[in-house]
């Protein structure tokens, strides 16, 4: 059974139909909508500030989402997947984006819609990535538009997370 602890009287909260790995971490001030995963040994942790997740959202393997203290809540959208090892610290991510895998993204940044954030990219503090575009390196910078292929890359990947997810349920 996953990990769920209170801090400072503030307890995670769940919509419908989420999935938990045994061994993965949720505590504090984090709500999450309906539909989403959280994978082995990814810990989201509200301990020192707000952490809210949107509906059919995906936290892969080893992933942390994390805040700052009195300064930076973590705001996550609808249908992102957040990939395995990535770390998403104090910073706004709206829907239906991918934060590749190792990915490292910054407080204070924000994430537009439909956007990819590429494996191993670090994202600094305060930057802004543009809508409908892939930011690469370090520190991440637009390298290109997203065409319609890696559009359906981000849906799918959205969609398949609650399929995998079924096929660890016990029946």
């Amino acid at each position: 059974m996953a990990l769920l602890m209170d801090v400072q009287g503030k307890s995670p909260e769940f919509g419908s139909e989420c999935w938990l790995a045994p061994n993965a971490t949720v505590v504090g001030d984090v709500k999450m909508g309906d539909n989403c995963t959280v994978w082995f040994n990814a810990v989201i942790r509200g301990d020192v500030h707000e952490i809210r997740i949107g509906n059919d959202t995906n936290i892969q393997d080893g992933a942390v989402i994390h805040c700052t203290y009195q300064k930076a809540p973590t705001h996550i959208g609808n249908q992102v997947s957040i990939a395995h090892n990535a770390i998403v610290h104090g910073c706004t991510i709206h829907d239906r984006v991918l934060v590749g895998m190792g990915a490292i993204v910054m407080d204070g940044a924000v994430i537009h819609s439909d956007s990819v954030i590429a494996a191993g990219a670090v994202v600094l503090s305060g930057t802004v990535v543009e809508s409908g575009s892939i930011y690469a390196g370090m520190p991440a910078k637009k390298v290109k538009e997203i065409g319609p292929e890696m559009r359906e890359v981000i849906l799918r990947t959205a969609r398949n997370y609650p399929m995998y997810a079924r096929w660890f349920e016990n029946k």
